[in-house]
């Protein structure tokens, strides 16, 4: 009897293990939410399915977009817009999918300038506990003060031309704001790459429906190495994340983009 309960005890712990084990190994490829399924199901039966089927199954799955970009993407979309429910499963997928602590640390600091201060906090109260969570250390992070990448003087040059033109001198204070810190200084940290910047850049303004800037940094971005299919499919990430609408605002803006760099 002894030797029964021993036996049974054994059986149990091991199978609370490998259920943890499965907790803390859920990823976008088993889960679609920090909400778990019955969660779900207790709500909306139907969302639970596509939850499953065109997210998990479909979306997550598709190869136009590498897992860890995807991810990236992701966290980016949900700091963009301020919803915090998933955000720390997403940036726990994102760990897990290869974005480094730095990436993500930079992530949130790139897109205070591109979402806004109150967003980017929010992200910070999220951040903070997947990073603790996870043993990461302010060490791991990045400098505040890094010595910044070489700048582009004539590219530079360009930009403030086109700034100038577009706000005249109505906004100085926003223009000496965007000159520095955003572009001498932000753009050029170097924990974060240049495609990785425009990758968050370009689905944070998709993610708002802000695409009178879309072109711009879409061209920035394809400069910077992203391809026109991964940027046709950051458009579909947008869509089940931040909305059909949000999509279809920004594909066209894609299409004209890229059909303009083939001539």
């Amino acid at each position: 009897m002894k030797l029964l309960s021993t036996s049974l005890l054994t059986v149990s712990l091991g199978t609370t293990a490998l259920a943890q084990e499965s907790t803390q190994n859920l990823g976008a490829s088993t889960s679609p939410s920090v909400l778990s399924r019955s969660d779900i199901v207790a709500v909306s039966p139907a969302l639970a399915r596509y939850g499953q089927d065109a997210v998990v199954g479909g979306l997550w799955e598709r190869p136009q977009l590498s897992r860890r970009d995807r991810s990236l993407v992701t966290a980016a979309i949900l700091i963009a817009r301020g919803q915090t429910i998933d955000l720390g499963h997403y940036m726990t997928v994102a760990l897990d999918n290869g974005v480094t602590p730095a990436e993500l640390s930079e992530t949130i600091t790139h897109l205070a300038f591109y979402a806004g201060w109150s967003n980017a906090m929010s992200a910070v109260a999220i951040a903070k506990t997947v990073f603790a969570d996870r043993g990461i250390e302010v060490g791991e992070l990045p400098a505040a003060s890094p010595t910044l990448r070489p700048i582009d003087e004539r590219a530079e040059a360009t930009r403030q031309d086109s700034v100038e033109r577009l706000l005249g001198t109505s906004s100085p204070g926003l223009a000496e704001f965007t000159t520095d810190p955003l572009f001498v200084d932000v753009w050029l940290r170097p924990d974060l790459g240049l495609r990785d910047r425009s990758l968050v850049t370009i689905t944070s303004l998709m993610a708002n429906g802000q695409v009178a800037q879309l072109p711009g940094h879409l061209n920035r971005a394809m400069d910077n190495g992203l391809t026109k299919e991964e940027a046709g499919e950051v458009v579909t990430q947008i869509a089940f994340y931040a909305g059909w609408p949000n999509a279809f605002s920004a594909g066209p803006v894609v299409r004209d983009v890229v059909e303009s760099r083939s001539n």
